[in-house]
């Protein structure tokens, strides 16, 4: 029924657009108390054998929607309510910014895709923050704040505007994310060689310890998927060196060759992030690499290209405690976390592995034994 009703109204619409008015209704629904018991109902059934720790955090599950959704924390609790088991919201920057000019999200349908270069569009570190002390949850859910450079700033003065938001918001954070991979904010990606973001990401955590002091906020970073991996390994290494509760693999791809795009090349050429269905191959061998070099030390996010429950499980496998979407969830609809719930549990079910957490790994180390 989604799939029709998508043919029908949003892929006539506006990509931005459709956006907006999807994101109005399911702010509206979990502001309907009867609506949103039965949506939760239906959505977000609960499997025992998901349970998941992590980062100190127990969450219903291990799969999450990925920072770029909510941007601005509006919408926490209608996420949650389609069957999220973790929300993610921002990027948040230091100041606020409207982002890129229009038009600025593509979808690339079949490729089952998305291309945006919104350039981190939000109210601001000091209005998010406020919105989140002022939240009285309807649902319970683990709440991430991805944390991202003001465009104004210049590269040299970044770690200070990441610091401010760190302030502002880690008190209001289950999990703290230093975003460095967007490629739609000029010069960010050069903050992921290490000599730039050791200094970084020191500063943030100092920023988060002095800010909450009755509790750690975990914190992570999020890279590209267009890293090389000796890079990859570089991050992997000082994330160890610092003590870094994870990382999430990976953000959105510039590239565009090799990856096998159908869509109309005048569209596939559009500048801007790609995520969806390409991305899923290169995220996933990132995922592999990582885990084969941190190992349990820390938790690792798999995002990028998980359309279905098999992918999810492929990326468990691989080394992801936690997992996440946003890309496919535009296609799939509101049942993209029932189904990715019930997936997981019969695959779970089926397989030799007694917990989720012991099947998280299993398969990169079985390939480095």
């Amino acid at each position: 029924m989604y799939k029709f009703f998508f043919d029908l109204v949003f892929k006539r619409m506006d990509p931005e657009k459709a956006h907006h008015l999807a994101f109005r209704w399911i702010r509206l629904a979990a502001r309907t108390p009867v609506l949103r018991t039965f949506a939760a109902a239906a959505l977000a059934p609960r499997y025992k054998e998901l349970r998941t720790e992590a980062l100190g955090l127990r969450m219903h599950g291990p799969f999450g929607l990925a920072a770029g959704f909510d941007k601005n924390a509006v919408a926490i609790d209608g996420m949650a309510m389609l069957g999220f088991d973790h929300v993610e919201i921002g990027t948040v920057t230091g100041e606020p910014q409207p982002g890129n000019p229009g038009k600025r999200l593509f979808r690339l349908v079949q490729d089952r895709a998305l291309i945006n270069r919104m350039g981190f569009n939000n109210d601001g570190s000091a209005a998010v923050a406020a919105r989140l002390a002022a939240r009285r949850p309807v649902f319970r859910t683990v709440v991430g704040v991805n944390i991202g450079k003001t465009k104004v700033v210049p590269e040299a003065e970044a770690t200070a505007d990441y610091v401010k938001s760190a302030e502002r918001l880690a008190r209001h954070a289950d999990y703290l994310v230093v975003n460095v991979s967007s490629p739609n904010t000029p010069g960010l990606r050069n903050l992921q060689a290490t000599e730039s973001l050791r200094p970084l990401l020191t500063a943030v955590r100092e920023a988060a310890d002095r800010t909450v002091t009755d509790r750690r906020v975990p914190l992570l970073v999020k890279i590209a998927p267009d890293l090389a991996d000796e890079d990859v390994d570089a991050v992997a290494d000082l994330a160890l060196e610092l003590g870094l509760d994870g990382i999430i693999a990976t953000n959105t791809t510039i590239a565009r060759e090799g990856l096998g795009l159908r869509s109309d090349p005048a569209l596939v050429q559009e500048t801007g992030g790609l995520s969806g269905a390409p991305v899923k191959a290169r995220s996933l061998e990132v995922l592999r690499r990582l885990y084969a070099r941190v190992g349990d030390r820390m938790v690792l996010v798999g995002v990028g290209g998980i359309e279905n429950a098999e992918d999810a499980w492929q990326r468990i496998l691989a080394g992801a405690t936690l997992i996440q979407g946003y890309s496919a969830f535009i296609y799939e609809g509101p049942f993209y976390a029932r189904a990715i719930h019930k997936g997981l549990a019969a695959r779970l079910a089926a397989s030799p592995y007694a917990t989720l957490a012991e099947a998280v790994g299993a398969d990169t180390r079985k390939a480095t034994a």
